[in-house]
């Protein structure tokens, strides 16, 4: 439900039914992370309100900073307390950090390795405010940056697990950032995050669910719904795009070479080509189906209209794995 005054385009999230909800799992987790450090600062570009920051506002009044609406700037300065011995955390959304401070981010923090951590909202369809807000080819343009360590988190156990390991990480980061009321998916007493590892959530032989962010979420459930009829899936969570875990996903493709990837961002460039280069790489077969954003800029609407509308609802993701599995089997390559 939103407030008066809001929408769900404003990055307020719909409900997840079934789920227990933690509000604000990044603000609070960085209040954390700065009670432990206190070089952590906290930064942003006049969305504080937006991107679950302002809890650390609260707390550390004096290490907190609103350099207005200036994603170049957020980012320079960002980079110059690196360089004096700080841990900045700063917040924008992925369009305006990734479409407006790229050079800044590839420049001040990539080239230099500079300790930043770039937090950005409004990943893909989490905002119904159409093209200029959705945040859907950041993944693809971050990961092409050397230096970079790029992370999608599911749900509020990762983010707050990630939140913490990225403070103690020695480099830049870029995170993206699900706010507000975030759904809890993984278990927080026996999932743990680690930067660069996939974790297999749910074994399975008939098909394979390859999945980022928000979008395990969903694979999980296209996974029991067709275990109802008798169709065992395994569910593969990559929450880093880079480094990218190419062993746990090439283990699971040589088991199980039917394949759908799903990822809350357009479909090249992200984790379906990661998947794939992998796959080529390593020269294993596959049958790989691809759900995501297509190849456009999306509609305005609400986000489980968007969901549907773009084929990444559960139901889709269902549809996308009986279409794999109605194909002809996978044959092993040639032995040389």
């Amino acid at each position: 439900m939103t407030k008066p005054g809001q929408t769900t385009a404003m990055g307020v999230p719909e409900l997840a039914e079934g789920y227990p909800e933690v509000s604000a799992p990044f603000g609070e987790a960085l209040v954390n992370v700065g009670r432990q450090n206190p070089k952590v600062i906290g930064l942003t570009a006049d969305l504080g309100k937006y991107t679950d920051i302002l809890s650390f506002a609260a707390a550390f009044p004096e290490r907190y900073f609103n350099v207005g609406m200036a994603e170049q700037n957020l980012i320079g300065i960002a980079a110059g307390l690196a360089r004096t011995g700080f841990v900045p955390f700063c917040t924008t959304y992925c369009v305006f950090a990734t479409r407006r401070a790229y050079d800044f981010i590839a420049i001040g923090c990539a080239l230099s390795r500079t300790n930043v951590k770039i937090i950005a909202g409004l990943p893909g369809l989490t905002t119904g405010y159409g093209g200029t807000h959705q945040g859907i080819e950041d993944l693809a343009l971050m990961r092409a940056m050397p230096n970079l360590t790029v992370i999608d988190p599911c749900d509020a156990t990762e983010i707050a697990q990630a939140t913490a390991v990225i403070a103690d990480y020695d480099g830049p980061v870029y995170m993206r950032l699900l706010r507000g009321r975030v759904p809890v998916v993984l278990d927080p007493v026996t999932y743990r995050f680690e930067i660069g590892k996939a974790r297999l959530l749910r074994k399975g032989t008939d098909v394979a669910f390859i999945s980022t962010g928000l979008m395990t979420q969903r694979t999980l459930e296209a996974a029991a719904q067709l275990a109802n009829d008798g169709v065992s899936a395994a569910v593969l969570h990559v929450s880093t795009l880079k480094p990218f875990d190419r062993e746990a996903v090439l283990s699971l493709i040589e088991r199980v070479p039917r394949v759908i990837t799903a990822e809350n961002h357009v479909t090249t460039g992200g984790l379906a080509s990661a998947v794939a280069d992998a796959a080529t790489d390593a020269g294993l077969r596959l049958r790989l189906k691809r759900v995501g954003i297509p190849d456009c800029f999306c509609e305005c609407g609400s986000l489980p209209y968007l969901a549907k509308r773009y084929q990444m609802d559960t139901a889709s993701i269902v549809a996308a794995a009986r279409t794999v599995l109605e194909e002809e089997p996978v044959l092993p390559a040639a032995v040389a």
